[in-house]
């Protein structure tokens, strides 16, 4: 109905679509599998809030409904309709005046019809110069007050949800003193706040002798700044989308109205939080139209209301998809049980996925390659026993995650009961839990290296590279974790990825394949843990064509590539062969000057070379992760 306001609340309309407990996995793999095809996280994070999980209604839903409502609060009436109002009750209340005026005889009867002859067209001036005049109907009277007290009223109920008593008798002198009072004290506590002076005590004090005036409870001074600044706004707004002559009738009246104190007061706060919130739209009219009029309240309402779903809007045209969880309240709910049910943590980035998720997604993987591997000829897979450690030491320690040692079941249930005290049943927590401390038959140090450069998104292999490195990872941390793996990423310079970081990382928009500085971090690994099987797996699609400059460190780039390229790249091969580290290239693509390289390198570090498609890549690095992790050594 025109007229009425929307609000978001509760959902009425049957079983809540986003009620907890979300069934999220399906979510959760859906982002997985963009992941894996080679997706950026963000990207997928964003397209599962723009959907909404399992269909349910995502941003893309929101937005559409945001503007079905915000195009019907734009039909919902005449703005101009307070002054309309007011002329309708200002034509009454004349009319009977001179009623009661024709039946008199007197020349103060004549006078006054002479006064009433002569009155402004203008409806603001019209009040304002019968302010001082002496009715002589009680009902002509009581209608002119009509004028006064409704539009008060209405201007003072707008701004201050908690004056609706108070705002219809404010025609009382001691009424109006009373609310100047709260504006004087209000208009004090924001000059205070703007210059960053500390009112903590004086919002107090201040809610202490005024809380009965806003019923939202504000808890500090920012929050009461937040309520009154948007309703503030809408009231500017609505000024700004009447018309001049519309705007100077709509002045005059609450000028009259409101009264000078009043009025002085209201204009020195909208200054103020018009200071304290620049970033509102105060500046900005709308074209609202409709047949019914709305009074000062309904329209400034409506005003709100367009004001509220373009903040809506805005924020779901964002790309960030924290930004806008942030502003919904169903997204909010739907982040925080993501959140709750660990798929998810929020950082300075915004939302990625939680190690919980990775560990999933990178399970998801490893089922993949080890599908592939059980269903080829390549050998003997079966890792039920892989991580198993070697012979009993005699000695325990706390378990950790990923541990396959044995349970030392007499030391766990002791820790427990030092900790619980004797009960039975005996109680159990994670911190209670001790494994047999064995030794370990062999250990490995691996460095996988992955080549991010441009041209692995570009010819389709950023998918199963990243795959690769996950499955890879999630093979060492729970089946090998005496094994040390790390994941070197290199484009025009190398750095070292973590599990997280990996499945977020994006191609590197320069160009350059900086191999030499990824072998040089691949030693630096190796080196760290010299008992070790030393393994280096390299994932590439072509040959070096950057390294670090000697002098100054700077990562140098030339195609084709230059001498001093290979040669720095060769010298890191060769420290990495007399340490003893096995060193296997996988080839993708079938660039002539890659495979030369690539074969040349594999002799010179009697490692191996392999050209998988890229559907077999996964199988290919994990089959030769076990293999070298058996060693020479």
């Amino acid at each position: 109905m025109a007229g009425n306001r929307f609000r978001y609340g509760q959902w009425r309309g049957g079983p809540d679509p986003l009620a907890p407990p979300y069934d999220v996995r399906a979510a959760v793999d859906a982002v997985g599998a963009e992941v894996l095809a080679g997706g950026s996280l963000r990207d997928a994070l964003r397209d599962l809030l723009r959907r909404g999980p399992q269909g349910r209604g995502g941003l893309d839903d929101l937005a559409a409904r945001a503007r079905r409502l915000r195009r019907e609060a734009l039909r919902r009436g005449d703005l101009d309709g307070a002054v309309t109002r007011s002329r309708a009750l200002l034509d009454q209340a004349l009319a009977a005046e001179r009623d009661e005026l024709r039946g008199r005889t007197d020349d103060d009867a004549r006078f006054a019809e002479a006064v009433l002859d002569n009155l402004p067209r203008s409806t603001a001036r019209a009040v304002q110069e019968l302010a001082g005049y002496e009715w002589a109907s009680d009902e002509a009277r009581q209608t002119y007050q009509r004028i006064l007290d409704g539009l008060r009223g209405e201007v003072l109920e707008q701004r201050f949800a908690g004056l609706r008593d108070a705002a219809r008798a404010a025609g009382d002198p001691a009424v109006q003193r009373q609310l100047a009072e709260m504006m004087r004290d209000l208009n004090d506590l924001l000059a205070r706040h703007a210059r960053s002076e500390d009112t903590t005590d004086a919002f107090a004090e201040f809610m202490r002798r005024h809380g009965e005036f806003f019923p939202e409870q504000p808890k500090d001074v920012d929050e009461l700044v937040d309520v009154l600044a948007r309703r503030a706004a809408a009231g500017e707004r609505l000024m700004r989308s009447l018309s001049d002559r519309q705007r100077e009738e709509l002045a005059g009246l609450m000028r009259q109205s409101l009264g000078d104190r009043l009025a002085g007061e209201l204009s020195a706060l909208d200054g103020h939080l018009r200071a304290l919130r620049p970033d509102l739209n105060w500046q900005r009219g709308e074209r609202v139209r409709g047949d019914q009029p709305l009074g000062y309240g309904e329209a400034a309402g409506a005003l709100d209301e367009i004001g509220e779903l373009d903040d809506l809007l805005d924020a779901l045209d964002q790309e960030h998809p924290g930004a806008t969880l942030d502003d919904v309240r169903r997204l909010r709910e739907l982040e925080r049980e993501l959140r709750r049910q660990g798929w998810v943590s929020r950082d300075a980035d915004g939302l990625t996925l939680s190690p919980k998720a990775l560990r999933r997604l990178a399970g998801t993987a490893l089922r993949r390659v080890f599908a592939d591997l059980t269903a080829g000829p390549r050998g003997q897979h079966d890792l039920r026993s892989a991580g198993a450690a070697g012979e009993v030491s005699g000695a325990s320690r706390p378990w950790e995650y990923g541990d396959e040692q044995p349970l030392d079941v007499v030391r766990t249930l002791t820790r427990a009961v030092r900790r619980a005290g004797p009960t039975v049943p005996v109680q159990l927590d994670v911190s209670d839990f001790e494994v047999v401390e064995t030794e370990r038959r062999a250990s490995a140090a691996v460095a996988l290296c992955v080549d991010l450069s441009y041209s692995m998104i570009s010819q389709g292999r950023w998918g199963p590279m990243k795959q690769t490195a996950l499955a890879l990872s999630h093979l060492v941390a729970t089946r090998f974790p005496q094994d040390a793996l790390e994941i070197v990423g290199f484009g025009r310079e190398a750095l070292t990825l973590t599990q997280q970081e990996l499945a977020a990382v994006e191609p590197d928009m320069q160009q350059g394949t900086n191999l030499q500085h990824a072998l040089r971090l691949a030693g630096r690994h190796l080196r760290r843990h010299p008992g070790a099987e030393p393994v280096v797996l390299v994932v590439t699609d072509g040959e070096p064509t950057a390294h670090l400059d000697p002098d100054d460190g700077e990562a140098l780039f030339h195609w084709p590539p230059l001498p001093e390229t290979i040669e720095a790249t060769i010298r890191e091969v060769d420290k990495l062969t007399r340490y003893g580290a096995t060193l296997n290239l996988f080839m993708l693509g079938d660039d002539p000057g890659l495979r030369r390289f690539v074969d040349a390198v594999a002799r010179r570090s009697k490692g191996r070379m392999f050209t998988p498609d890229l559907d077999d890549l996964g199988e290919y690095v994990v089959s030769d992760y076990l293999r070298a992790r058996r060693g020479r050594r």
